[in-house]
């Protein structure tokens, strides 16, 4: 059987599935080749086996502690990935993944204090990375904030019992819970605060407001997981951006990237990593200024001809786009 994309090489097994929360799943599989990742990563999945389909997801396994290479994944409403992933794909089934990526890890940090916050999904690598401090650097000082909507909603439940965690609920919390979200008071009374790194995963508000707070009690040490990036809403001025297939027209403000401006406007666009390694927002630019600060995947003629990765390309003037 051949690979769907030359970015997605690794074939793997689905095991089997379990069922966190009301909508969230876990994808435990088999990869019968030595895949390799670092607590914390995500890998490029070929969604329905496509090779024009890729959805970043975070591996929630543990290296060298999970018997499984596993995906938790969030079922959201027409949701593309997300649908297929935790309503289509059963146990025996073949996916297929790139290498693993991004640098939201814990294991080259030098500090021995961690202070880990997830909201919601976004605790996918926390609980890798709590593992992986637990088994590898047991004497680092781990402390772990874990916020949720409700109680129900909490992610590897079971297995959050095995480590210190203070648990928020927003609604109907219940003993054991604190109730109400994140908030500066909270963050205060966690022991040594400003010592600590800081690893925040979550929306991107959570992320914003987790590290402002931080940084105002001290902390010099704040990583965020960075591997998707919302959409801005549209421009009305700044570097104007004409694309030939459809005619249209559109704006950016200064300082944008190229994908980011693409994505604000709804111009159909595959985007994947944001971090200008897969490829998959590849873009053939017609004319116009810009800079780039990732060509991986690209051919020197393809950069030639105009090609760049839209999550890499930095306008310096209006561009004309094929």
């Amino acid at each position: 059987m051949t690979m769907p994309s030359p970015l997605c090489p690794w074939r793997m097994q689905v095991h089997h599935i379990t069922q966190e929360t009301p909508d969230v799943w876990t994808l435990a599989l088999l990869c019968h080749d030595q895949y390799r990742w670092r607590a914390g990563q995500y890998a490029l999945v070929s969604i329905n086996n496509s090779p024009d389909t890729l959805r970043a997801y975070t591996i929630s396994a543990t290296p060298g502690v999970s018997p499984f290479i596993t995906l938790t994944v969030r079922r959201i409403e027409n949701g593309v990935g997300s649908g297929w992933l935790t309503g289509q794909v059963k146990r025996g089934d073949y996916l297929w993944l790139s290498d693993a990526q991004g640098d939201f890890t814990c294991d080259r940090d030098d500090n021995d204090r961690f202070l880990l916050l997830g909201a919601g999904c976004g605790v996918t690598p926390i609980i890798s990375m709590r593992r992986w401090l637990a088994t590898y650097r047991p004497e680092a000082d781990v402390a772990v904030i874990y916020n949720v909507r409700t109680p129900q909603d909490v992610i590897f439940a079971d297995e959050w019992r095995e480590y210190p965690v203070t648990l928020m609920a927003e609604q109907q919390a219940t003993l054991g819970f604190l109730e109400g979200r994140i908030s500066r008071e909270v963050l205060a009374a966690v022991p040594d605060i400003a010592s600590r790194t800081v690893m925040v995963c979550g929306p991107a508000p959570y992320m914003d407001a987790v590290e402002q707070m931080a940084r105002e009690l001290g902390v010099t040490r704040v990583r965020k997981e960075t591997f998707f990036t919302p959409a801005a809403a549209p421009a009305s001025s700044g570097l104007k951006f004409t694309t030939l297939h459809p005619a249209r027209e559109f704006y950016g403000p200064v300082g944008t990237t190229l994908l980011e401006a693409l994505e604000s406007n709804r111009v159909p666009v595959n985007a994947a990593c944001r971090a200008g390694v897969c490829g998959s927002c590849k873009t053939r630019v017609l004319s116009g200024e810009y800079t780039v600060s990732s060509t991986m995947t690209l051919t020197e003629k393809e950069i030639a001809d105009g090609y760049v990765l839209a999550c890499s390309c930095h306008p310096q003037s209006d561009l004309a786009l094929a």
